[in-house]
């Protein structure tokens, strides 16, 4: 009992809480200093996966000429997650038609993704409940009232069935600021290039590798537009992929314009030019919507924090004189 009563302490549990805040503010303040990004890995792997499509569509094609089936250019998924979800029909129960492309904003590609998503959300709402019941029924923590518990679980319950699309979102939002943070100058470099003679393909694989210095997202979604534009049958299609891919409007409009130079033979270096100053002035306006939302959002923390030490450091003195004066008298 002495354990069961050490893990229900609230003091205990509060100390908890503290240290695992304390923890992982220190990982989130440390974590880019530590973390390897591992960018020519990524890349490598990128080139690597563009000579294996290219390889396939080479004997997809000579296994047609011979009367073969081919084989086929997708990536196939057999692992658990897979069978769990085949079997339980988890894609038509939990079904989500955007399900694809929130997992290529947040830089899951491939079925197996897919079957991870749907496995999680299936999941996580039952043992989210059976924790939240364990501890309430079984522990006994916290002496609540039987309606009470029943809210918890059922509350549980809820935030496992939307716990995996917040974390997709997060880190698709994540992603999605590396991208624009880098795009505009990597607007710039790919001007540059073209107005140098290079062709696009050239000039977009050239950036790439450039860009990955300060976003390593923004060089892989450029690597994947590169192989894109090698084998997919309509050139037009890579570049909705890559805006579907990053789905921000100033890279949509920069799709949408290089679309329209490769169909209807206008400049690619004047819309490019163009397209370089907008997205330029909405990393601008962006930032100067965050500047304008500061002091709102600094009101709380001055009040709790900055306001009473600043009290203490003015008054403390006056009030250690008066204290003085009066002991005295």
């Amino acid at each position: 009992m002495s354990i069961v009563d050490t893990v229900t302490n609230p003091s205990n549990l509060l100390t908890a809480f503290i240290a695992i805040v304390v923890f992982a503010t220190i990982i989130t303040i440390a974590g880019p200093a530590m973390r390897d990004n591992n960018l020519e890995g990524r890349l490598k792997s990128v080139a690597n996966r563009r000579e294996e499509l290219r390889r396939r569509s080479r004997q997809n094609i000579a296994s047609r000429t011979g009367g073969g089936n081919g084989s086929s250019l997708r990536h196939t998924d057999e692992g658990l997650y897979k069978n769990v979800v085949d079997r339980l029909q988890l894609s038509k129960l939990l079904e989500d038609p955007k399900v694809v492309d929130k997992l290529a904003q947040a830089g899951f590609r491939g079925p197996r993704p897919v079957s991870t998503f749907y496995f999680f959300r299936f999941v996580m709402p039952f043992a989210c409940a059976a924790i939240a019941a364990f501890y309430l029924y079984v522990i006994n923590a916290f002496d609540l009232q039987p309606l009470q518990k029943v809210c918890a679980v059922v509350g549980f319950l809820a935030l496992g069935y939307y716990a995996p699309n917040v974390y997709i979102t997060n880190v698709a939002q994540k992603r999605r600021e590396s991208i624009v943070a880098a795009f505009p100058d990597a607007l710039d470099l790919l001007l540059i290039c073209v107005e140098s003679g290079m062709s696009i393909e050239a000039a977009i694989q050239k950036v790439g590798s450039e860009v990955g210095a300060s976003s390593m997202e923004l060089a892989e979604e450029l690597s994947l537009l590169t192989a894109e534009l090698s084998y997919l049958p309509d050139r037009r299609l890579a570049y909705e992929n890559l805006a579907r891919r990053t789905n921000h409007p100033g890279i949509k409009s920069v799709a949408t314009a290089m679309i329209q130079a490769e169909r209807y033979g206008t400049p690619l270096g004047t819309a490019l030019r163009v397209m370089a100053k907008e997205n330029r002035e909405l990393r601008l306006s962006a930032a100067e919507k965050k500047a304008a939302a500061l002091p709102a959002q600094l009101t709380v923390p001055m009040i709790m924090f900055f306001l009473p030490v600043l009290f203490l450091m003015i008054l403390g003195p006056a009030i250690m004189n008066i204290m003085d004066v009066f002991g005295k008298k």
